[in-house]
């Protein structure tokens, strides 16, 4: 198919269960970038916490990009510029403030270097910290505090809680919003519209290419969108069978095994298709 762009999910699909790139895997994205073949890592993590496994993946060599909040912030890693940004409407994080305290689960804002929570900051939220390596600030004044632009806040909560109250904020901000699972224990809040599809859209428009290029690979709820518009969908074995569902391709190997590296080899490196399942959609 002479495929020109990998997408790659971070959680679950470039990292392992560790949140680490396997030694293979790294050496794979980094042949098929001397090649000429651009890579673009796909996340709901803030830029700063996609920038270290882009640069350990050597982004700022080859021109390679990434898309974070699920594609409301495109950043040029070799040049550092952003090529593209949304932001919710300046009213919403206060409103989803007001929401989580009534429902008693945990809430935050995204701020460059910083998550700013609303809340009381909870296991899930410091996990958070830890994986991008952003530092919580707990605001008692958040609803005050929070006269800036946000890309992205983060509901945080017992899963089953989180399952619950989905449709009933996706029902009230439905014109406003996208809500949806990164992990069971999170939900997401975006702009209206805005996905890793929606990114990619952009992003491909920008580097003058069709989608039949593309090659996009998840695990995860939030990649369906881009699994289905790719020239190839690729759902890691680890994922959910409802993502695997979506996809042409599924991965024998999971993310603890280099699945990344298979894909890289089947379809950038040999030349071959590999077993690819039709399409129904």
């Amino acid at each position: 198919m002479g495929y020109e762009l990998l997408v790659l999910d971070i959680d679950g699909t470039v990292t392992n269960s560790e949140k680490k790139v396997l030694p293979k895997t790294r050496e794979a994205v980094f042949q098929i970038q001397r090649m000429g073949v651009k890579v673009v890592l796909a996340s709901g993590r803030p830029p700063e916490g996609v920038l270290p496994v882009a640069g350990e993946l050597g982004f700022d060599r080859y021109g390679s990009y990434i898309l974070a909040f699920n594609g409301g912030k495109i950043l040029d890693v070799r040049t550092g510029r952003c090529v593209f940004e949304k932001c919710l409407p300046r009213h919403l994080p206060g409103c989803l403030w007001e929401d989580a305290v009534r429902n008693q689960i945990g809430m935050a804002a995204y701020r460059t270097g910083t998550i700013v929570a609303g809340t009381e900051p909870d296991a899930y939220m410091l996990q958070e910290s830890r994986i991008t390596g952003m530092p919580v600030e707990y605001r008692k004044d958040f609803k005050r505090y929070v006269n800036f632009s946000v890309n992205e806040c983060l509901l945080t909560g017992e899963p089953e809680m989180l399952e619950n109250l989905e449709p009933v904020l996706t029902r009230k901000y439905f014109h406003e919003v996208q809500i949806f699972h990164s992990e069971p224990f999170y939900l997401e809040v975006v702009p209206k519209n805005i996905d890793k599809a929606y990114g990619l859209k952009y992003l491909l428009e920008r580097l003058k290419m069709s989608w039949e290029k593309v090659v996009c690979c998840g695990d995860s709820y939030n990649d369906i969108n881009m699994i289905r518009h790719a020239g190839l969908g690729v759902a890691m074995a680890n994922a959910p069978e409802e993502i695997q569902a979506m996809a042409g391709y599924i991965t024998t190997a999971d993310n603890d095994h280099d699945g990344i590296a298979e894909v890289i080899e089947k379809f950038f490196l040999s030349g071959g298709s590999g077993n690819v399942r039709e399409r129904l959609f």
